[in-house]
């Protein structure tokens, strides 16, 4: 079950705004008959769309990064050496990150536009029908006439709820000059943000240079260290971490010392987000007010004091966030911002199923929140929300939901 981290220390309320729970629907009443369920249903499935609110005014997004084919396979634990199992469901569905991220985006409305590669093989064509009939303009993905398409073998461990890939990446890789300058104009036309997964540095960086001449805002996904990753940062406006890179690329002793000085080595950067499964995910967002005049205290004390907040007993996601403070990292420097703790959802272990894609669902859910103008007590909710949807089901896709489902009604 996802669950969340219980805090010892005491709180202070000064430097605490109310917490924000963000509730959804919990379910349909038990009905005498299937047909009166059905119509229930029926009609708050149209009651949710009716009352969802208009769409971004802007609401083109290009991503830049992989996609690939998933060839997943469930068991009821993980082999042993020499082990013969059988699974016990098995699918053959679209992934990578920038693909699982952009098909989020365009079910929850956005209009997506992806720069990648792919090989004229079957796994290509079955990669390009996906994403096209999700609505993701596939028109600027290169498709070389030999090679092969990457894909990934995905191992689900039902008993530990964990998953193992094995990537296979495609051949010929991308080249920069692959992108001409006009399909890149073409593509950054109208796009109200530009999203990165950290693979293609090459094309990667041409893209971010362009798109920042254009003052076009960009996210980045900072899953791990990568090769170019460091250069594409200095341009984000926006980062979306895992758990282990904040510290691994700043050297940091923890993570919240460690996004502190991830705002004061990228300038650019109006916030970061840390993700950490199960527990949730931490914010920290520059102030660009320019006040000065804002309390000062320790980023881990702030921390564990927002920890303290969280409702144990809350099963849906909710945020809790400081006012602007200036926040201290011993040995690193200071930033004034404001903190955020986002919890996840407690799904039980009958209903989690597959975690794959979990992290790229939360981007996708982000890019809307952004295109939407949802500040972040929203925009944390909303996003932990869809990713823990998307684990309902297995692969990266299945799960993802679209707009008019009636569980995301509340939290739009």
């Amino acid at each position: 079950m996802f669950t969340v981290s219980p805090s010892s220390n005491s709180t202070s309320p000064n430097l605490l705004c109310p917490t924000r729970l963000h509730f959804l629907s919990t379910g349909s009443t038990f009905f005498r008959s299937l047909q009166v369920a059905s119509h229930r249903r029926d009609f708050r499935a149209r009651l949710s769309s009716e009352s969802l609110p208009p769409l971004p005014e802007h609401r083109i997004v290009l991503g830049c990064g992989l996609v690939l084919v998933d060839f997943l396979a469930a068991v009821d634990s993980y082999p042993k050496p020499d082990d013969k199992i059988r699974s016990t469901s098995s699918k053959v569905q679209g992934g990578g990150n920038a693909g699982n991220a952009l098909t989020c985006a365009a079910r929850l409305g956005l209009n997506p536009r992806l720069i990648s590669k792919v090989a004229n093989d079957g796994q290509g064509k079955s990669i390009l029908d996906e994403l096209e009939s999700d609505g993701v303009d596939t028109s600027f993905i290169v498709v070389s006439k030999g090679g092969n398409s990457p894909f990934t073998y995905i191992i689900v461990d039902s008993e530990t709820k964990t998953r193992t890939c094995i990537h296979s990446p495609g051949d010929p890789p991308m080249t920069a000059s692959e992108l001409s300058q006009s399909s890149l104009s073409r593509a950054l036309d109208g796009a109200s943000i530009v999203y990165f997964d950290g693979r293609l540095h090459e094309t990667a960086l041409v893209v971010a240079q362009e798109a920042a001449r254009k003052n076009i805002p960009i996210l980045v996904d900072a899953e791990r260290k990568r090769e170019g990753l460091g250069d594409l940062l200095k341009f984000a406006t926006y980062a979306i971490c895992s758990a282990k890179f904040p510290q691994a690329w700043t050297e940091a002793p923890s993570i919240p010392s460690a996004v502190v000085s991830m705002l004061l080595r990228l300038p650019n950067l109006k916030f970061v987000i840390v993700t950490l499964g199960d527990d949730g995910c931490i914010m920290l967002e520059r102030n660009i007010d320019g006040s000065s005049d804002s309390e000062e205290m320790d980023v881990e004390s702030l921390l564990e004091l927002l920890k303290q907040r969280k409702d144990e007993s809350a099963v849906l996601p909710l945020c809790i966030s400081s006012l602007v403070t200036k926040l201290t990292a011993k040995g690193i420097g200071a930033v004034s911002g404001r903190l955020f703790v986002g919890t996840a959802e407690k799904i039980s272990p009958s209903e989690l199923v597959d975690t794959t894609g979990a992290g790229d669902a939360f981007i996708g859910a982000c890019l809307y929140a952004i295109c939407a103008g949802m500040p972040p007590e929203k925009m944390l909710p909303f996003a932990s929300q869809v990713a823990a949807l998307g684990c309902r089901a297995l692969g990266a896709r299945s799960g993802l939901p679209h707009r008019t489902d009636p569980r995301l009604a509340s939290v739009f």
